[in-house]
């Protein structure tokens, strides 16, 4: 009696571990569904509706209740949608040299989520995938990142709709997993994101809820360039701001730039005030709305969060010399603020010592204008390059200055679109030229979380350059091309398009560019009204070679 007892628990516990939750049948589906849009050669070709084939799939899976019952309908489905040819070109591409650190289609052949015959066919499907240009994802012409195409906007649709809402996830989630170069980095794996995500998706009670997990599944991706905005997160967040900025600082929150000076000083406020706000615990609870490659982006983006709200004034406590100062201090939208006209100065000049100093963000991409500054330039024992902004495309006529011959500097990936989930290798970009009267002074470079993207993408090449320090903190990580998605509603987000590598192969991505001097900033420092990373770049000009 015991031994039956015995052998009917068992059959009984293997029945329950069979069973599928929605969840399971909506990660599955999300997974085939992406697969098929990019690999099937019909779907590829735009033949069917695929978000009402997704809308249709998600009514039928409803009935299934184990991986057989599941794996039929999958099967029954694909056979619906036409002949999958032969494809001979297939195995030579399969042959290329590629980066595959992205790649992972072994899903498909698992056993716990399918039958052996509907994995068969989804390995007939890879083998003989769509080749030529796919319908709902093209590249860019000389960049060659995504660049998604023919996806519905559903404008006016209702975030209420569970349909849209589960497009918005399944399409995102599969544009990120067949074609972001950096979806190895993240932390959370890309599937276990789709896992978390989905009962937040599903069971969501508002549209404020709704456009937060919106945020949530883009800030999984840890990039600099990729966030998401919206009236309702504005509304969330607090449309009003401070009238300065703050640095996050051992936990500390210090102001360190004025917006509107007229206000602060009418307010007694100060740079180097540090605001007693939990900064510890607004991080931990914001953290996974605010953007950022690395942590230090992230506290970047919490700029919005600590000190905003919806109404025009907030009760602040500052600390100041030690002692605290309680304030009601007036908020604003943001582009009210009057910041203090900055005088107009030239973009480079030549310091005490005869050392260059040329700010990449206010010098324009002028020919003529780059040509004088670096004959102005030639003589000086040292130039300081100034990259905590976002330069204006400057980087190749200033290289061709600093380079006795061109010199590679940085390699790219870009999708393969005939392999979806594969990338492949650019030819090392170059600067410089042939040049005997090329600068032969000290280089050096001024870096910090504000050096994103492009800025990061000049340091690269002027790192390059001979005798070339590099000084400041950790840059924000997120270099390369980027791609626009959009959601249904007109909700849109970026996404870095290509990779970036050093040539030696380093990333950038997430670590931002090498540093030669970290010096970090520190409450001190930002109360000094000392710019001590352009005063160790003085420092370094002066010391003998």
């Amino acid at each position: 009696m015991r031994k039956i007892f015995t052998l009917l628990l068992l059959c009984c516990t293997f029945l329950a571990s069979a069973q599928l939750s929605e969840t399971d049948k909506l990660y599955a589906t999300a997974k085939i569904w992406g697969f098929l849009k990019y690999y099937h050669p019909q779907v590829a070709k735009g033949k069917f509706d695929w978000d009402k084939e997704l809308q249709d799939i998600v009514q039928k899976t409803k009935s299934a209740n184990d991986k057989e019952q599941l794996s039929e309908i999958y099967f029954d489905w694909i056979n619906g949608l036409g002949e999958i040819p032969n494809c001979k070109s297939c195995a030579k591409s399969s042959g290329k040299k590629s980066f595959d650190k992205n790649f992972d289609l072994s899903w498909t052949q698992s056993p716990e989520l399918f039958t052996p015959e509907l994995s068969a066919r989804l390995k007939h499907i890879e083998n003989n995938r769509a080749q030529g240009n796919l319908y709902y994802a093209d590249s860019f012409k000389n960049t060659k990142q995504l660049e998604p195409k023919n996806e519905a906007p559903y404008l006016n649709s209702d975030w209420k709709n569970e349909n849209i809402r589960l497009i918005a996830l399944f399409r995102y989630w599969n544009q990120v997993e067949y074609f972001y170069p950096y979806k190895y980095m993240t932390d959370e794996k890309w599937d276990d994101v789709l896992k978390r995500m989905l009962p937040k998706f599903v069971s969501t009670t508002s549209e404020t809820n709704y456009h937060l997990a919106l945020r949530e599944l883009v800030v999984c991706l840890d990039d600099s360039h990729a966030n998401l905005y919206s009236p309702k997160l504005k509304e969330h967040f607090g449309e009003y701001y401070a009238p300065f900025d703050y640095k996050i600082i051992d936990d500390m929150a210090v102001v360190s730039e004025l917006f509107d000076e007229a206000i602060c000083i009418s307010n007694d406020i100060k740079i180097g005030d540090i605001i007693q706000v939990p900064v510890a615990d607004s991080l931990a609870s914001q953290w996974k709305y605010l953007s950022g490659s690395n942590p230090d982006v992230k506290r970047r983006s919490a700029f919005a969060t600590l000190l905003n709200g919806n109404t025009k004034s907030v009760n602040v406590t500052f600390l100041r010399d030690g002692k605290p100062i309680e304030k009601t201090i007036p908020r604003d939208i943001f582009k009210n603020f009057k910041p203090k006209e900055k005088p107009q100065t030239s973009p480079w000049k030549i310091m005490d010592g005869n050392i260059g100093y040329v700010n990449m963000g206010t010098l324009e991409f002028d020919i003529k204008r780059v040509g004088r500054m670096m004959d102005s330039l030639k003589g000086t024992k040292a130039i300081i390059f100034d990259i905590r902004n976002y330069p204006n495309g400057t980087v190749y006529l200033i290289g061709r200055e600093l380079f006795e011959k061109s010199k590679p500097f940085v390699r790219f990936i870009f999708p393969d679109f005939s392999y979806p989930g594969k990338f492949l290798f650019k030819e090392a970009h170059e600067v410089g030229r042939s040049h005997k009267n090329y600068y032969k002074g000290k280089v050096i470079l001024l870096v910090n979380e504000q050096t994103q993207s492009h800025a990061e993408f000049t340091v690269m090449a002027f790192q390059a350059a001979p005798n070339v320090t590099t000084i400041g903190s950790q840059t924000a990580g997120a270099d390369g091309n980027v791609s626009l998605v959009e959601f249904p509603g007109g909700l849109k987000s970026y996404i870095t398009g290509l990779g970036v590598f050093y040539p030696d192969g380093t990333e950038t991505q997430r670590k931002g560019v090498k540093i030669d001097i970290e010096i970090r900033p520190t409450v001190q420092r930002i109360a000094s009204g000392k710019d001590e990373v352009l005063e160790k770049a003085i420092e370094v000009a002066n010391r003998g070679n």
